[in-house]
């Protein structure tokens, strides 16, 4: 009975923690969503805490009418999707070969793979590259050059060392390369690992902005994060908000909230369909020894 009661007690402390931790990441999302569906005159006064006072939806309004929201929203869109696509291809395609026991030299490469987590290369080697290249000024320097991460490699390395390896050789008698084997067996059995790593470097690429102020020149290729870091550090948000036409109903503040929410909006709406591919597990009974 008293480990009972000791184990009662932790479950309540660690559930309590949880849900406080919980509170303080939803907290700011919940005060920029009542600042931008506040009034003028409320927000100015600093009396807006969790709940909008003086109901005004003129912030989005004025965000839904903005081309070059639309069209930075579209260059993030466009970088997220294909820059993980292309991670996955990059990251899946180097990790399974360094699963494989038979692959001559996977030693070095991996200890070379362990090295770039102390020593990365720095930024004007980087963009001196990235210019001989060709990609300067383009989107694809945004998505290939950070496509290939370590920690992701070993981590899908590991797991494709998890799959059982007489599946392996029962495919290989079956008469599959072993092209045919990543592609008809550690690929569809690995959709937990692909589907986190996915959602990690999808969270990275939509908040990545340093990239974008580094390569691009051009306004119309500009990420949503760099328009957003605009009105937060460089003060645009003054601008943008007197230059509209209901700016006697608008605030920097309120700009600033309602564009943060609209950035921040699309990466929380896709978050609930990837949560069901964190449950490990997906080969048990697939294979009876």
């Amino acid at each position: 009975m008293p480990v009972r009661r000791r184990l009662d007690w932790f479950a309540w402390v660690n559930g309590a923690g949880f849900v406080a931790l919980c509170l303080s990441m939803i907290a700011p999302i919940v005060h920029l969503a009542a600042i931008s569906f506040s009034s003028q005159f409320y927000t100015e006064a600093k009396l807006v805490s969790f709940w909008p006072k003086g109901f005004n939806v003129e912030v989005y309004k004025t965000i839904f009418g903005m081309e070059n929201i639309w069209r930075s929203m579209f260059n993030s869109i466009v970088i997220t999707v294909v820059g993980t696509l292309i991670a996955l291809a990059f990251t899946a395609s180097m990790a399974y070969p360094l699963s494989r026991p038979q692959m001559k030299g996977r030693k070095w490469v991996l200890r070379g793979i362990i090295v770039t987590f102390v020593f990365s290369a720095p930024l004007i080697p980087n963009y001196l590259l990235i210019r001989s290249l060709g990609m300067e000024n383009s989107l694809w320097a945004l998505m290939i050059p950070g496509a290939l991460n370590a920690f992701n490699v070993i981590i899908m390395k590991t797991f494709f060392q998890g799959i059982s390896s007489e599946m392996f050789d029962a495919s290989k008698i079956d008469g599959c390369s072993e092209l045919g084997s990543f592609a008809r067996i550690a690929i569809p059995l690995s959709a937990p690992v692909i589907a986190t790593i996915a959602l990690f470097h999808a969270v990275g690429q939509w908040n990545s902005y340093f990239g974008a102020l580094i390569y691009i020149r051009s306004k119309d290729l500009l990420p949503l994060q760099v328009l957003l870091r605009n009105l937060v550090v460089e003060e645009q948000a003054n601008q943008m908000a007197s230059a509209t036409e209901v700016s006697t109903m608008l605030t920097p503040e309120m700009l600033k909230a309602g564009i943060t929410l609209f950035a921040t909006a699309p990466i929380l709406i896709v978050y609930p369909f990837l949560q069901k591919y964190f449950v490990k597990g997906a080969m048990v009974g697939s294979l009876k020894e």
